[in-house]
């Protein structure tokens, strides 16, 4: 079997899921139809239907698009069966019923943003960096019941700087992905794939990677300096961390560490009115750089500082 013979179906739905659906495009796979989320309510009104980024993709290259409100429709089932695919790829999708991922002969197999079997769940890039983790990477692996524990196909590896944010690494495995995917599919169609089950991995912690909320981004200025570092860097730019200053909501996109012995309460502030806004940690402070107060815009925190003065005394909560 060739690429041009093998019928694939492709399943995802955000930014982060186009890029291995144009490789294969553009690469000459066989895609046949593409499934994804229903056209989202946008506007005051909810009268604007945003179609996904994945959808956007998918109707300008003239593909099939499937955009089913329940993955158990019948109507859904029967479509999928008339399309007769020999392979399913899921990209940051859904989770599948087992009478989807097991339809196509050859299975179906997902792209997860980490290093499995560690951060299986909805935010892997994020946990990753909140957890001062030094590498990730890219796993496939054939789907089975339970969530992210299908055995292995292939993984590939990049490091995390110590300056990436959640965007960097984010679009850094979004190229990844669509690399290791055709390559997936290639060793597919070679028939020299050797999966292993993810129990088999040994030593290695179950980290998860459950979904994040707003309340999971609230900072604790009581914790070190290099964890807030990380769990600020890992929710940037979205969807970010946040405290309070004076009730209002303030939320943080980048900061430097500063291990200088901080004599004040943590959430104290201390600036020089023109340059510095630093924050008091259980070790140390955190230096701002970039932050926006409710209902202003997102900014530097020198331009901030020119027109905005703090109270004496002021901290965040």
């Amino acid at each position: 079997m060739t690429k041009e013979d093998l019928r694939i179906i492709y399943m995802g739905t955000p930014d982060f899921a186009v890029e291995s659906l144009r490789v294969l495009v553009e690469n000459g796979y066989n895609v046949v139809a593409v499934v994804t989320m229903p056209d989202k309510p946008i506007g005051r009104h909810g009268s604007v239907l945003q179609p996904s980024p994945v959808k956007q993709y998918a109707v300008e290259h003239g593909l099939k698009v499937l955009q089913p409100e329940k993955l158990k429709d019948p109507s859904f089932i029967d479509e999928l069966h008339s399309l007769k695919a020999d392979l399913q790829i899921v990209v940051a999708f859904r989770m599948l019923p087992e009478i989807v991922w097991s339809m196509p002969p050859l299975g179906t197999f997902n792209a997860h943003a980490s290093l499995l079997p560690k951060y299986r769940g909805a935010a892997p890039i994020n946990w990753a960096i909140i957890n001062g983790e030094q590498e990730t990477g890219i796993t496939t692996f054939f789907l089975k019941h339970e969530i992210d524990t299908g055995d292995i196909i292939q993984q590939v590896r990049i490091p995390i700087e110590d300056t990436d944010n959640v965007e960097i690494v984010h679009d850094k495995l979004m190229v990844l992905s669509g690399k290791l995917v055709t390559e997936t599919v290639d060793n597919i169609i070679a028939g020299t794939v050797t999966s292993i089950p993810q129990d088999q991995i040994l030593n290695v912690p179950l980290t998860p990677a459950p979904k994040i909320f707003r309340d999971t981004c609230r900072i604790d200025w009581n914790q070190p300096t290099k964890h807030l570092y990380d769990f600020i860097r890992g929710l940037s730019p979205y969807p970010a961390a946040w405290t309070t200053l004076e009730g209002k909501a303030v939320k943080i996109y980048e900061t430097e560490k500063d291990f200088t012995m901080s004599s004040s309460a943590p959430g104290t502030l201390f600036t020089d009115g023109k340059s510095c806004l630093k924050v008091g940690t259980a070790d140390g402070w955190i230096n701002i750089k970039v932050l926006q107060l409710e209902g202003k815009k997102r900014m530097p925190i020198t331009d901030l500082l020119r027109g905005f003065k703090f109270k004496e005394n002021a901290f965040f909560l």
